[in-house]
């Protein structure tokens, strides 16, 4: 406790016995609004200003947390980490400093936790993780009973319901541990509910709460559709606003849409005043790898050259392998596949499986590569055209058959051939449900969706959603399990 004191002293150069207060005033939203827009360091002078103006309003330094926040979190730079870290305490006692009376005490509180929960994931501390993601709740809920008119409760409340209502069986002690429960539909109707909310303290947070919405109607509500929808329909600024660029390239590129992708990081704003981002390069070099394009490489390279994280780096050596894989290039092959071993951290579901992969010294089958790699960049009609006229006899192993009949269902559901494709499916469940590749886990997902969302057959996708969660023992485990848990969830009506 001394020492949080001393750093709070230190980090807070105002007057001990001066009354501290919360004032989002005009200089911080403007603040906000930079940092928000990835334009870091002018947030950071326009706080500095504001410090050296009010001495004695704590909103600026819970801004800084933001801006601390969006390098952590997309640099994940170690370094940076252990040279931030301490700010976190000290943080969060000057806002406790603030009179008790004020909304703003326990949500500045709040954001703060949710924050350091993201960061500390990046830096695979998922203890330190677990505990900031109960304290952001439940500071959250408190502040919910003591404040329920503060409209911005609902803009952390709405979230962490969702990501508490979804939590994978992985990491189910925890949750059971910390006694955090939530639920995907109250939390989706906070959240909306706070972004149709007129009120002037609501419009400060609109645009971060439309980060979220979006993420979590794409990703939790298996909505992809209508967030991709809702970036065009609102006409984000996806130019100017860094953070809303990488959501629109990114969120594209998990919907099988690389072309997008690679407009959205072509035409953002190339002003050097924005933080520099390695992730646009990991995006590109994705986009470009499942169209097949010859140049993939250079994207890969400038990633895995500039990131100083540890996050899908051993994804990145392998899929820059197989670029290489492809090209016939098998010395460039070789290398990628023993990096993977030693760089980067096996955190991800991702990770996992590159390492997996680089382990066992199989050499992917081409034409189930390419079909696998144009279909995930939204070019169905070319990975049909790469399947077409093969059948599993025309794979030797037994993992290259069970992928083959995974792949052919894929590419019949993007065609929306939604029978054939629950032929293919259920193939792939029967003979893979036991073995350890992701493939029958994921077909028994995506079955369920089907049923869900095009069938509109709830009992039967839950009962879909739940054979992939019965699954044991497979490569993507816990990312499948939440997106499976919350099909459960959206379909039970929780």
């Amino acid at each position: 406790m001394k020492q949080i004191i001393i750093a709070v002293l230190f980090y807070l150069p105002f007057s001990v016995n001066a009354q501290k207060y919360y004032d989002f005033n005009a200089a911080c939203s403007q603040a906000y609004k930079e940092i928000l827009s990835m334009r870091v360091a002018n947030g950071q002078r326009l706080l500095a200003e504001e410090k050296r103006a009010h001495p004695d309003n704590l909103i600026p330094y819970f801004l800084d947390n933001y801006a601390d926040f969006f390098s952590l979190f997309f640099n994940e730079d170690m370094k940076e980490f252990d040279k931030k870290l301490p700010l976190k305490e000290a943080r969060l006692a000057a806002m406790k400093i603030g009179p008790k009376d004020s909304p703003w005490n326990l949500f500045t509180q709040s954001v703060l936790q949710v924050q350091w929960a993201a960061i500390h994931i990046k830096f695979g501390e998922r203890w330190a993780a677990g505990w900031s993601f109960k304290a952001a709740f439940d500071l959250a809920k408190e502040n919910q009973r003591l404040f329920p008119n503060f409209a911005p409760n609902k803009m952390v409340m709405g979230p962490l319901q969702v990501v508490a209502g979804t939590i994978p069986k992985g990491y189910q002690w925890l949750s059971n541990m910390l006694g955090v429960k939530g639920n995907i539909v109250i939390g989706m109707n906070e959240l909306t509910a706070f972004m149709n909310n007129p009120d002037p303290s609501a419009a400060i947070f609109k645009e971060e709460a439309i980060f979220y919405y979006c993420y979590l109607k794409f990703h939790f509500e298996n909505k992809p559709g209508d967030a991709l929808q809702f970036i065009r329909t609102q006409k984000l600024d996806v130019v100017n606003n860094h953070l809303f660029a990488y959501m629109a390239a990114n969120l594209s590129l998990n919907n099988q849409n690389s072309a997008a992708t690679k407009s959205y990081v072509q035409n953002r704003n190339p002003s050097p005043d924005y933080m520099p981002m390695p992730v646009w390069d990991f995006e590109m070099a994705h986009a470009k790898l499942f169209h097949l394009e010859p140049d993939a490489n250079l994207y890969f390279d400038r990633f895995l050259a500039g990131f100083k994280g540890s996050f899908y780096v051993k994804d990145s050596w392998l899929k820059l392998g197989w670029h290489y894989l492809l090209q016939g290039n098998m010395a460039q092959y070789n290398r990628c596949l023993e990096l993977v071993k030693t760089r980067g951290n096996a955190e991800t579901d991702a990770d996992k499986k590159a390492l997996k992969e680089a382990k066992s010294g199989k050499v992917p089958n081409p034409v189930l590569l390419k079909a696998r790699l144009l279909s995930d960049g939204g070019y169905t009609s070319e990975a049909y055209e790469t399947l077409k006229g093969k059948g599993s006899s025309d794979f030797a192993a037994e993992e290259d058959k069970l992928e083959f009949a995974y792949r052919v269902g894929r590419v019949y559901e993007e065609l929306g051939k939604y029978d054939d494709a629950i032929q293919a499916y259920l193939t792939t469940i029967k003979t893979g449900k036991d073995r350890t590749e992701y493939f029958a886990a994921r077909a028994a997902l995506q079955t369920g969706m089907i049923y869900e969302q095009k069938k509109k057959n709830k009992p039967l996708a839950i009962a879909f959603y739940n054979q992939c969660l019965a699954m044991e023992n497979h490569d993507y485990k816990n990312s499948l399990d939440q997106k499976a848990k919350a099909g459960v969830e959206r379909c039970s009506g929780r």
